[in-house]
């Protein structure tokens, strides 16, 4: 427990004693006897009365009644001065027995205010008295007239158990005048007794900066007073706070002594003194945790509101995160806006020439007849290899010995991507290798045109074709009824539209899920096997080795990509591996199949075996071509294409 060496108060924290210093008294109590001017160190206020009041005290001096003076303290060191000012009827040197029992045993304090003289009793009991030593000077004239006399009071004690305000101003001390009727007077000789109410310590030359705005303060108190409007005008509910920490502040400050307890209005906190409960009570204010401070449902309602917020603050970031990945997905399947397979190409060239990797020159003659080929809307075989399955056919005749038996599809051409659909253009590659099957085979080309395979741009414009024939509605809804001029990704039901509408029956089959250990999908080879078997000859005892069927590739997609299985090999212990056509080769690549060198073409097959353990995505799909459609069957899968399903398998 902490003691005030000035005031006796009872403190437990070291910082509540900081605080106590601080405020209490950090200020002089020494003032003008003449005036309201107070709060000054010794020499300014003897500056101040023998300037301001010069012509008061020739003029009391000459009348004879009284006259002001400013004694200073003797040599001996005092902890603290008080100055008295007395209006006084009688001389302050009376017998002592005339008022000692009066003034002293009953305790009264006397506080003369603008004038006015108030008694005032102390609620506090002191346990300490101080000797007031008053100088002869000092009442030289004031013994025989009603005139004011300064004397300086030298404590010999510096305890104190406390102090009260002034009931009219508590923010600031006032000067301290004694009533010489009630007082208790002593002779010049002689010292009096009184109890000690409160000490005062020099005055420390300091300025306080109102941390809320520019004001600065010369006073502690004005400085709490000022801050404490501040918070006042914020809310109604700080302004209710305010005034219970008052109240408890003025509680504690009558019952210094017995060792309270304080409850903060707004939580459970208990506080061992008011000034702990004052600072708890405005780090509610300033933490804005006080929304109605005479309501006991405000830290519901604060966490509701809290809560709420940090619901709509959820919500505008899931909303922000999925337009961010819409427009991921918008750039990655090319309905972004940026332009479709003309503009991607004319981007690239315009690159390669800023690199020096292509000519002016052969930047406008590329480009012319590019221009010309889009406008004929046949593909201008830059990218094509023929003759990839006859030289597949002729090389497991001759090199591989390690197959039982080797199916493969119908002559198919190999597309591969270019600088215009790099990125995007697989799935209308893939219907390029399809189509170029389809075109040597005879019931395919009353429906086909012979030879011309259609640029990219012209299978955009025929699947939008199919989509306005009623095709497939969910997928046309999906692109914006538009494919032109984009780089959007096609999949199996936009192959399948396009082969209905041109009146090639073609059916999607889903292998939805795997089926083998590993996520591998096992039925989907024996599945491609069977497809491609059962062409073979039926009719001799012992199948050849190696057979080219004529049925058409098969339309393999999966996710982000897709492929052309062009054949199936069966391998001695059983296993099954698939031949794939990937637009993603370079035309280079491809025609290492049409080499003479062995190894090459070795090489080159490597790169077009997928075993089970190769193709482990979670779902794939393949578009099945099994015939040419009539009208009257093609007016009714259109119908049906309304609600487009797959087969299932398993």
């Amino acid at each position: 427990m902490l003691t005030c060496e000035i005031c006796g108060e009872e403190l437990v924290l070291d910082k509540d004693m900081k605080t106590h210093l601080l405020l209490r008294h950090m200020e002089n109590d020494m003032g003008c006897p003449l005036c309201s001017w107070s709060g000054v160190a010794y020499n300014e206020l003897r500056f101040h009365i023998n300037t301001t009041h010069k012509e008061k005290q020739d003029h009391d001096g000459a009348e004879g009644r009284g006259g002001h003076s400013l004694v200073r303290p003797s040599s001996s060191p005092t902890p603290s001065t008080t100055i008295v000012d007395s209006h006084c009827k009688q001389a302050i040197g009376l017998s002592r027995s005339e008022g000692s029992e009066k003034g002293v045993a009953n305790g009264n304090r006397f506080d003369t205010i603008g004038g006015g003289v108030s008694l005032r009793t102390s609620n506090s009991t002191l346990e300490s008295k101080e000797r007031m030593t008053v100088s002869p000077q000092a009442f030289s004239r004031g013994e025989s007239g009603g005139g004011r006399a300064v004397a300086i009071v030298e404590p010999t004690s510096s305890v104190s158990t406390g102090f009260l305000r002034s009931a009219q101003d508590s923010s600031r001390p006032t000067s301290r005048h004694c009533n010489a009727e009630d007082s208790v007077g002593v002779g010049s000789a002689e010292h009096t007794t009184v109890k000690q109410k409160r000490f005062s310590s020099p005055l420390k030359e300091k300025r306080f900066s109102c941390p809320m705005c520019a004001l600065v303060c010369t006073d502690a108190f004005i400085l709490q007073e000022h801050v404490e409007l501040h918070l006042l005008e914020e809310s109604p509910a700080e302004e209710a706070v305010l005034g219970a920490t008052s109240s408890t502040e003025a509680a504690s400050s009558s019952n210094s002594s017995g060792g309270k307890s304080y409850e903060c209005p707004l939580c459970s906190v208990v506080c061992g003194d008011c000034y702990s409960l004052q600072e708890h009570v405005e780090l509610h204010l300033d933490y804005g945790t006080v929304t109605n401070a005479v309501s006991p449902g405000s830290d519901l309602r604060l966490a509701r509101r809290l809560q709420e917020e940090e619901k709509q603050r959820r919500k505008e970031q899931e909303a922000k995160r999925e337009a961010e990945e819409f427009k991921k997905l918008q750039r990655q399947f090319g309905v972004d806006g940026r332009g479709g397979y003309r503009k991607q190409m004319e981007r690239t060239m315009e690159k390669a020439v800023s690199r020096g990797v292509m000519v002016p020159a052969d930047f406008h003659n590329k480009r012319a007849e590019m221009m010309e080929a889009l406008a004929s809307g046949v593909d201008d075989g830059r990218t094509r290899t023929q003759g990839v399955l006859g030289a597949l056919y002729v090389y497991y005749q001759r090199e591989v010995r390690d197959c039982v038996h080797v199916w493969l599809s119908a002559d198919t051409d190999h597309f591969c991507s270019s600088e215009g659909d790099k990125g995007w253009g697989c799935g209308y590659r893939n219907f390029q290798m399809l189509l170029s099957s389809l075109q040597r085979m005879e019931p395919y080309t009353t429906c086909l045109s012979e030879g011309s395979v259609p640029s990219i741009p012209r299978v955009q414009v025929l699947i939008e074709g199919a989509w306005r024939e009623g095709l497939d509605p969910q997928g046309a809804t999906h692109f914006n009824q538009r494919l032109q001029g984009t780089r959007a990704w096609i999949g199996a039901t936009e192959i399948y539209a396009l082969c209905t509408s041109l009146r090639v029956s073609a059916r999607v089959l889903d292998f939805h899920q795997p089926t083998g250990p590993g996520d591998t999908h096992p039925r989907l080879f024996d599945w491609v096997k069977q497809y491609f078997s059962q062409t073979g000859a039926s009719g001799a005892r012992l199948p050849p080795r190696v057979v080219q069927t004529t049925q058409p590739p098969l339309y393999l997609q999966h996710q982000g990509h897709s492929r052309s299985i062009v054949g199936v090999e069966q391998k001695k212990n059983g296993s099954l591996c698939l031949l794939l056509l990937d637009p993603g080769c370079t035309p280079g690549d491809v025609r290492k199949l049409l080499s003479q060198d062995g190894s090459t073409v070795s090489t080159a097959v490597r790169r077009m075996r997928k075993f089970s353990g190769n193709l482990k995505h979670r779902q794939y799909q393949v578009v099945v071509v099994d015939g040419v459609l009539s009208p009257e069957e093609k007016q009714t899968r259109v119908l049906n294409s309304r609600t487009l399903q797959a087969e299932r398998i398993p």
